[in-house]
């Protein structure tokens, strides 16, 4: 008798760029929600997410009540907010949104210097039908390499010391890498493999949006296969963030 498979999911990664287009033009959050809506992914990876502004608040009649995250969760979803930078008018960080309920949710400042706020935003969720919980990750690195190398050493303590090494485990965001080094430590160090590496044989182009040319948002996994996995940068994604949206179809 053929055991039966647990349902799959699907994983989205986005820099929102604080729901504003490219040179901070336009105001998009709203079509961003429509955009990730029509998606219908089940976890969203947000970086740059906007929990409070009141200055952007003030000077646009649309902007959310409700923190980002909020606002771009379905409607009876879960959402996680992690705040790394924090300012006069408000704050922003990283973000998890889900269709299933989130049990534990913990942010972890792993800035490496005063100039950068970063932050690692870690959740585990109720997946119906798993017979585990699924662990996801998100983070968003530092510009400087040395800077990069401190945060991945955190991110591989954290998940050494915090994930069972037979738990479903996604780590994603934007980790500047554009020279493409932390997926040989991530593998070396974790066994995590990258969903585009293993779907089409390479790291997705990510930024800018309009002309991709820098691979800087991943997808990693552990304990799943990865399907389908797609860069969102044509039409209307194009017109939005500074960076492209990432998919990915996972299962068990």
């Amino acid at each position: 008798m053929t055991a039966r498979a647990e349902p799959g999911l699907t994983v989205v990664t986005y820099n929102i760029h604080k729901g504003f287009s490219a040179l901070n033009r336009r105001l998009v959050v709203h079509e961003i929600r429509e955009r990730l809506h029509a998606l219908a992914p089940d976890v969203v990876f947000l970086q740059e997410v906007q929990g409070v502004h009141h200055g952007h608040s003030r000077r646009h009649g649309t902007w959310p009540e409700a923190g980002q995250h909020e606002f771009l969760a379905h409607e009876g979803g879960h959402s996680a907010y992690g705040p790394n930078a924090s300012y006069q008018d408000g704050h922003h960080g990283n973000a998890i949104v889900s269709r299933f309920p989130i049990a534990r949710s913990e942010n972890v400042d792993i800035s490496h210097h005063a100039l950068e706020s970063r932050g690692l935003l870690h959740c585990e969720m109720e997946v119906p039908g798993w017979s585990e919980r699924l662990h996801c990750i998100n983070v968003h690195l530092g510009l400087w390499g040395r800077s990069r190398r401190f945060q991945l050493d955190w991110l591989c303590h954290r998940i050494r010391e915090s994930v069972p090494a037979t738990a479903p485990l996604v780590v994603a965001g934007d980790f500047n890498d554009w020279r493409g080094r932390a997926t040989a430590l991530l593998g070396r160090e974790l066994g995590l493999s990258e969903a585009f590496e293993l779907s089409l044989g390479r790291h997705a182009r990510s930024f800018p949006a309009r002309l991709p040319l820098l691979a800087l948002d991943r997808i990693y996994v552990r304990g799943l296969r990865v399907g389908e996995a797609r860069r969102l940068a044509e039409g209307p994604w194009s017109r939005l963030s500074d960076h492209a949206a990432l998919a990915a179809r996972l299962s068990r």
